[in-house]
Formats: C-alpha cells, sequence, structure tokens
C-alpha cells in the first residue's frame, strides 16, 4: 500500500471477482461509481471509505459492473457503472439492418451489437433517422459492458 492525501492508496491488479457470485454475507457492500467509457481505461482511481483504491489492468480484461475491487472480514468494494441513455434499434429484417448500420458508419457513430440489437448513444438526430427509416427502435437506460468505442479501421474519404 502507498500512501496519498486520502489516505493509504490500495492498487489492486484484478478484482477479487464479481458481485454476481461473491458472497458478501453480513459485510457492508460500498459502491464506487463510474461511467462506461471508463471500463476502457487501464488505470483507475476511486475514493472509498478506507481511503483512495486504484485499479490497475493489464491485457485486454476491462472492469465491469459489480467488480469488487476490495473485501475484507466487514467491508466489500464494488463497481457501479452508471446507465448510458441508448437507443436500442431492432431492425425488421437483414437488409432494413445493412442499411441502418451504413448509415450510422457514415456518421461514424460507434454502435453495439447485442443479440439482434444495435445499440447507439441517444442523439435527436438519429431518433430521427431511425424514425425516419422505419427501424423499430427503443430509448432506454442501460448499463454497458463495454464503452461504445469506434472502429479502429482507418480510411480516407475521396
Amino acid at each position: 500500500m502507498r500512501s496519498s492525501k486520502n489516505g493509504p492508496l490500495l492498487v489492486a491488479a484484478a478484482p477479487v471477482g464479481n458481485l454476481a457470485n461473491f458472497r458478501i454475507g453480513k459485510r457492508t457492500l460500498e459502491r464506487v461509481v463510474t461511467s462506461s467509457d471508463d471500463l476502457a481505461k487501464r488505470l483507475l482511481r476511486f475514493a472509498t471509505s478506507r481511503g483512495d483504491i486504484g485499479l490497475r489492468l493489464d491485457g485486454g480484461r476491462h472492469p465491469a459492473d459489480g467488480d469488487v475491487l476490495y473485501a475484507d472480514d466487514a467491508l466489500v468494494i464494488a463497481l457501479d457503472v452508471t446507465p448510458d441513455d441508448v437507443l436500442v434499434c431492432r431492425p425488421k429484417s437483414m437488409a432494413q439492418a445493412l442499411s441502418i448500420a451504413h448509415a450510422f458508419g457514415n456518421r461514424h457513430l460507434p454502435v453495439q451489437i447485442d443479440g439482434e440489437t444495435l445499440l447507439v448513444r441517444y442523439d435527436p438526430l438519429v431518433e430521427e433517422l431511425l424514425h425516419a427509416t422505419q427501424v423499430p427502435y427503443a430509448r432506454e437506460q442501460r448499463k454497458l459492458s463495454a464503452p461504445f468505442r469506434h472502429a479502429s479501421a482507418p480510411h480516407g474519404h475521396a
């Protein structure tokens, strides 16, 4: 442990579990809040009742909602990812899915695929596009398991 102005700094290399299958028992559960955009970061720092906790992840693993960052006999500290305001698109056909995905790509919008749905951040102009193209959609608050990322395919416009 290292010290910081807020007390000791505990640096974890990986979560010690996830609330989905972690036994809390009679311990107190403390949640530290972050956005889905922060899930792309390798280094995170949170102020807690026990001082600051740092999370340093190596490799391809990213933190997730419910990850347990610290646990002792009295306290469990877990990550709470705030919900994102998203449009959940449910195209009626493969042709409609390809058409709207092409339109999103032309606008350089980061998209997530969740089963047979497409997720995009809420934007009133995107909502107008979905309405105009008759793609079924709903506006929802969702906890995302990964941040929105732009495709890493370099290209140019002629």
